[in-house]
Order: C-alpha cells, then sequence, then structure tokens
C-alpha cells in the first residue's frame, strides 16, 4: 500500500509539471514571484511594508532603509523542487541629504525545461517626513525547453507610499503599466502577442501598538479578478514575531514568524492548498553597521 501511494504521488507530481510546462507554451511568462516570506505570512499583503524586500512589492518601501542590507530567499512550493522560486536582494542607502535608496533583485522559478527569470534595480527616495515613491526597471527572461528557446523583455514597476496619519499607513503599487509584450508567435496566419502580466496594489496597514500590527490589501491583475489579502503581525518579545493571514481566489489561510537577532532577520511562512499541500518559504536578510533604534537601546 505504502508503495502504491508513493508511486501515486510520483505520477501526480509529474502530471503538475507536465501541465506546467506545455501551458507555458501558450502564456508569456514573465509573473511576478514573491520574495517575501514575512508578507506570504500575512496573506501575501507586502505593498506598505518597509523592508528589504520592498524591492519586490513596493519599491517606495525602500526609503525606510537606514544601513546597508542583504538578503536570500527560497520557496518550495508544494514539495517540488520544479516549482521553487530562489531570489536575493541588496539596498544600498546613499549619501547626502534625504533618503535616498538603490536596490538591486534577482529571482529565479522553475527548472531546466521551464524557468522564468528576473532581474531589477530599484530607487526609493523619501518625500518630506510622509511620502516616500520608488521606481524599478526590469529584465524578464523565460526559457521554454530546448527546442523553444528563450525571450526577454524590459519592463518597469513604481510605487507610492503615505503616512495618512499617526500609525495608519497607505501603499499603492503597479508592476508593468506599459503592458509590455515577451513574444509575438504565428499562428494560422495570425500573429499573437504575449504580454507580461499588469499588476496594481493598494493596501493599508494600521500600527496598534509596537507589538500589533494589521494589513490589508487587494490586488488586480488586469485579466483576473480581484484578490483580497489581509493579516495581523504580533510582537510578543524583542525578537519575535508571529504572524497570520488569509488571501482570496483561491482561497487559503497562511502563518508564520520572524526572529530579529541583532542584524539578522529571519523569516518562515507556509501556507497549505487543499489539494496539491503545503507550500513553505523562507528568508533570511542582514544588515551591516545597523543602528540602534530607541527601542533596541
Amino acid at each position: 500500500m505504502n508503495r502504491i501511494m508513493k508511486i501515486t504521488k510520483i505520477n501526480f507530481a509529474m502530471l503538475i509539471i507536465c501541465f506546467i510546462h506545455y501551458s507555458a507554451l501558450s502564456v508569456a511568462g514573465g509573473d511576478n514571484h514573491a520574495l517575501s516570506a514575512r508578507s506570504t505570512a500575512l496573506g501575501g499583503a507586502g505593498v506598505t511594508l518597509l523592508d528589504l524586500w520592498a524591492v519586490h512589492y513596493n519599491q517606495a518601501g525602500l526609503a525606510g532603509i537606514e544601513a546597508i542590507t542583504a538578503g536570500v530567499y527560497y520557496e518550495n512550493r508544494f514539495a517540488l523542487k520544479e516549482l521553487s522560486v530562489k531570489g536575493a536582494a541588496l539596498a544600498l542607502p546613499l549619501p547626502g541629504k534625504g533618503q535616498n535608496v538603490l536596490g538591486v533583485s534577482m529571482s529565479y522559478f522553475g527548472y531546466s525545461e521551464y524557468n522564468d527569470s528576473k532581474v531589477g534595480l530599484a530607487y526609493g527616495k523619501k518625500l518630506g517626513d510622509k511620502y516616500s515613491v520608488g521606481i524599478q526597471l526590469n529584465y524578464l527572461q523565460t526559457k521554454i525547453g530546448r527546442d523553444y528557446g528563450s525571450y526577454g523583455a524590459f519592463a518597469a514597476e513604481a510605487g507610492l507610499r503615505a503616512e495618512l496619519i499617526d500609525n495608519l499607513s497607505m501603499g499603492v503599487h503597479i508592476y508593468n503599466p506599459t503592458r509590455t509584450s515577451i513574444l509575438e508567435y504565428d499562428i494560422q496566419e495570425e500573429t499573437k502577442t504575449e504580454r507580461i502580466p499588469t499588476i496594481m496594489r493598494f493596501g493599508l496597514s494600521y500600527s496598534f501598538s509596537d507589538k500589533v500590527m494589521v494589513v490589508a490589501e487587494t490586488e488586480k491583475d488586469i485579466y483576473f479578478d480581484h484578490i483580497f489579502k489581509a493579516g495581523i503581525e504580533y510582537r510578543p518579545i524583542k525578537i519575535l514575531y508571529i504572524r497570520g493571514g488569509i488571501a482570496s481566489d483561491p482561497l487559503y489561510n497562511t502563518f508564520g514568524f520572524g526572529i530579529e537577532q541583532s542584524s539578522f532577520i529571519l523569516d518562515f511562512a507556509a501556507s497549505k492548498h487543499q489539494v496539491l499541500g503545503y507550500t513553505t518559504q523562507i528568508s533570511l536578510a542582514y544588515k551591516f553597521n545597523k543602528k540602534k533604534t530607541k527601542f533596541e537601546e
């Protein structure tokens, strides 16, 4: 019985991989894969967060970084290495007046027969005490099998973050506003154009205290229905964060934790699909020459 179950699981996994591989022939790729275990644990809501992984969710959030910060990310989707996501990011505050931060990020999804990669250069700037803006230029590449080759294109994204009132923040972000295409091909003497997804996000976050924060966000891909995301972050002790969240379409729950010790920040998240099983994410960041905050002193 155990052998039969093992064989069934392997066949099911291969079915998923084959489906993704052959469906890739009819879609453009260039998806904007998540790069933050913290945000994932909050249901995927991250457009208002101030941390290194703003290079993915909202580049305006980079303006809150005061020290050089580097990090790595790994996602194990449904326990299949062929569906894994790997990523890395670096934030570099620039000298001079005001708060200006450069960011570099890269990500890789898939396996040898089908994969998406993304390299981005970001810039975040603080505008006074309440507002910050950010922009990023990306190069995206999709590779499909040995016979279909690879296709690449440049795409931009931009965001705004604002502190509306004390403890209440708003974030807005758009990915690929120009609807850049990544591939053109002919079918029955008709030219088809595949475009990189255009995704818009709007979100709010509210901090009840230094220990509790709630976030809510809506996301809209122009080809699909709205997705609603929400989460809560609780800090019971100085170094520990506990997180939980929910997202719609499809409906799923997320949970995770974070540990911040000295200059290291470790985040873990997990979610469960009713049919395909668990997905786990982990990210690790390090702050160089970190400045102590009043809370830490």
